[in-house]
């Protein structure tokens, strides 16, 4: 999974159908940093690559490993394990940089692996609660 792509493996999920006013359908591409697992919108994702050497950047606070030439456009990378403060990384095969388009601006962020894309269906939870159901609720209570 370092090498570079454009589209990230996918898992195949189902989509429930839930009224719209209630639930949307967001796809996140997962990855690790130490033990925990973390998600990030994939429409933010432009790529991913392997953990390339980086130009230093002098006077640079240390999560920013440096930055890359990529296509002609010079990105920095940053490193999200030395910015959590979760130890001293190590990079190997599983090494990945997420290569993403935040705004206007290009970026790397280093992780220790990525899992997969993950479709999440998020609920709005005070529409739902506040729905004809629980008005039936009430009433039942009364």
């Amino acid at each position: 999974m370092h090498a570079s792509t454009n589209s990230p493996h996918r898992v195949a999920t189902a989509r429930p159908s839930v009224g719209s006013s209630t639930a949307s359908a967001l796809e996140f591409l997962a990855f690790k940093l130490g033990q925990e697992e973390y998600g990030i919108d994939i429409q933010k994702v432009q790529e991913l690559r392997g953990y390339d050497t980086v130009t230093r950047i002098a006077n640079a606070p240390e999560h920013i490993k440096g930055v890359v030439n990529l296509r002609g456009i010079i990105v920095p990378i940053i490193d999200m394990r030395i910015k959590f403060d979760l130890g001293t990384p190590t990079y190997d095969q599983f090494t990945v940089v997420i290569i993403l388009n935040i705004g206007s601006r290009v970026m790397g962020m280093v992780v220790d692996s990525v899992s997969d894309v993950s479709m999440l269906i998020l609920v709005d939870i005070d529409k739902l609660m506040s729905s004809s159901e629980m008005g039936l609720i009430e009433r039942l209570k009364a």
